[in-house]
């Protein structure tokens, strides 16, 4: 599918909606926060049509559709919001410690590297493993570096991944990050020498025609623990559908062992 022909409304990609909560499928190039000149605002259009009867207390506005954890903007997929000021202040809080049951995923197209000489390197990652890093975030160019040890300004940061199939040029991966580190996945492969595809800023050979990257939040899982919590389980499927991604999909329902990418 071409990116133009993709649904851009939220209310087309809405995963989940309740009282307290929603959650959308996020197109490459939304912010969730603080969107600069040429970004879509996600959720200043959430606002407009879930915003809350509560205050903000701002002229009487009502409570603005917040997101409770970050999703950098060249990325897809899961997202979740809150709509009133007691979800965000108890979902933002157990999203920045991993805790309360929530569990994320992704799914990463990774290019396979490659020697000076343009030959392709085996793969430096086991079938199954658990990246540890200690990460730095640079404000200024908003980069982040995964380094092997300890320093100032270091947080430690700690990915699960599955090798779930091979291209031709590319890793299928599935990750679970354990920790909310900025760009935590980009910089912890980068260190490896590996990289998503279409992400130059950490590396990648080349850019994708819609300026995103092959990095998608496939699902969310969270309890509320508020009087009368909700379960929320989303699964969101990649929003540009093409032969790369569907090839990724049948790798990780085991259809196949290999795309053909």
């Amino acid at each position: 599918m071409n990116p133009s022909e993709t649904p851009c409304g939220p209310e087309s990609r809405l995963l989940y909606l309740s009282g307290r909560y929603l959650a959308v499928n996020k197109l490459p190039g939304e912010a969730v926060e603080g969107a600069g000149p040429g970004m879509t605002d996600l959720p200043r259009l959430l606002t407009e049509r879930y915003g809350t009867e509560e205050l903000s207390g701002e002229k009487g506005r009502p409570f603005p559709v917040t997101a409770v954890h970050r999703l950098d903007v060249p990325v897809s997929g899961c997202i979740l919001f809150a709509r009133t000021r007691a979800a965000l202040t108890v979902a933002s809080f157990l999203f920045a410690k991993n805790a309360g049951g929530v569990e994320k995923r992704y799914w990463a197209v990774v290019e396979t590297p490659r020697s000076s000489t343009g030959r392709e390197h085996p793969c430096p990652l086991p079938e199954t493993g658990e990246l540890v890093h200690w990460i730095y975030h640079d404000g200024r160019r908003n980069k982040s570096i995964a380094f092997d040890t300890d320093g100032p300004g270091r947080r430690r940061g700690i990915l699960r991944y599955r090798i779930a199939g091979y291209g031709n040029h590319y890793l299928f991966l599935e990750i679970e990050p354990a920790t909310g580190r900025s760009h935590q996945i980009r910089a912890q492969l980068a260190a490896l020498g590996l990289h998503v595809k279409g992400d130059l800023k950490y590396g990648a050979r080349r850019s994708e025609r819609n300026g995103g990257i092959r990095l998608h939040a496939r699902s969310l899982a969270f309890q509320d623990p508020l009087p009368e919590g909700e379960t929320i389980r989303v699964i969101a499927p990649p929003p540009v559908r093409d032969r790369l991604w569907e090839d990724f999909e049948k790798c990780a329902s085991g259809d196949r062992q290999d795309g053909e990418q």
